[in-house]
């Protein structure tokens, strides 16, 4: 368990770090004054005070915090403080400064892929038949075990995961492929049909398939920067968009809400994951960067999101919300975060427990 604590720890100072930090330069830059910077919340253990700013760690490891001039609307300002008053900003800079803080955690998510993937490259799996299936129209075109796939109408296949991509967006038109067998090259023409299958979320659903498996064997392949940089990108945006795909599936009921973990379950995972290895650690690290930018942008009060939402609603009616409206409101977020809170240590004590048991 004391492994597992200093993995959290280390986990969510890093996310909560970068967070924040993301906050603080965007209002910095913007001319924002910042009070205090935070790590952690409650009374604070050790602090430092470098012009304006206060820098502090503080002792419940759960998250931070960046306290900005004139934040809260109708602070009482001393004359010279307006200019740096956060409340005083365009819409512009204002949704700049709160917009920051979840996209440094994408930036963070694609740093690190970046850093893996530079030195560390990454590993497809060989566009080789392994086997064909019964009465599918691989075995009807004549496709054989030990194939080389070389090309899908003239596309070029340096892995089995393109052949997959390919013929899943095929619609089930007609596919040229050349395949490498016994050193000749051989052109053979099928058309892909519907089979059940299920998806990531094990949701039962139909694709177009050719009736092959891959052997199973992988290969390494380096990437120069650009193709790192582009492989960090795409993967990003890879995670964020399967991310928000589980909110959505776990709203309407697709996939079980027992599935949500908090801090007890993030502790175990990142303990794992630290005796995994230090690939395996990091790799965590940007998974988790990446689900603390989405949740941060949902449009609950008291989150980024929230304050992005009040900033829409005043960009297009031209008035900004009421300070009675958006105090209801922000108890509302609250109160949700909270009951979200609850659910979350509930579903870790059950699991913890059954993993016991």
């Amino acid at each position: 368990m004391g492994h597992s604590a200093i993995a959290f720890i280390i986990v969510i100072g890093i996310l909560v770090f970068i967070h924040e930090f993301g906050h603080f330069i965007a209002a910095r830059l913007c001319g924002v004054g910042v009070e205090v910077f935070s790590l952690g919340f409650g009374p604070k253990i050790l602090k430092k005070r470098v012009g304006r700013t206060q820098y502090c760690l503080s002792a419940i490891p759960l998250g931070g915090y960046v306290k900005m001039v004139g934040e809260e609307p109708g602070a009482t300002l001393a004359p010279e403080d307006i200019k740096a008053s956060f409340t005083h900003k365009s819409l512009l800079q204002k949704s700049i400064v709160v917009a920051a803080g979840p996209f440094f955690n994408f930036l963070l998510a694609i740093f690190i892929f970046y850093i893996l993937y530079q030195f560390a490259g990454i590993y497809l799996a060989k566009p080789v038949v392994g086997e064909v299936m019964e009465d599918t129209p691989a075995l009807t075109a004549g496709i054989r075990a030990g194939d080389v796939i070389k090309e899908i109408n003239q596309t070029k296949i340096e892995s089995f995961e393109d052949i997959a991509r390919i013929i899943s967006a095929s619609s089930g038109e007609q596919l040229e492929i050349i395949v490498e067998r016994d050193t000749r090259l051989k052109g053979i023409v099928l058309s892909p049909v519907l089979a059940p299958g299920k998806n990531l979320f094990g949701e039962e659903i139909e694709k177009y398939v050719i009736g092959i498996v891959g052997t199973g064997e992988s290969f390494h392949k380096s990437l120069n920067p650009f193709a790192a940089l582009w492989h960090s990108i795409k993967d990003t945006y890879g995670l964020v968009k399967l991310t928000i795909l589980s909110v959505g599936k776990m709203i309407n009921g697709s996939i079980s809400a027992d599935n949500l973990g908090g801090p007890l379950m993030i502790a175990q995972m990142a303990g794992e994951q630290a005796k995994a290895g230090i690939m395996s650690f990091v790799w965590f690290i940007a998974l988790l960067s990446v689900n603390l930018g989405i949740i941060n942008l949902f449009p609950i009060p008291v989150l980024d999101g929230g304050h992005l939402l009040f900033f829409g609603i005043e960009a297009a009616t031209g008035k900004a919300v009421s300070d009675k409206l958006r105090e209801k409101l922000v108890q509302l977020g609250a109160a949700v975060l909270v009951a979200l809170m609850v659910f979350v240590f509930y579903n870790d004590i059950v699991r913890m427990f059954t993993n016991a048991g």
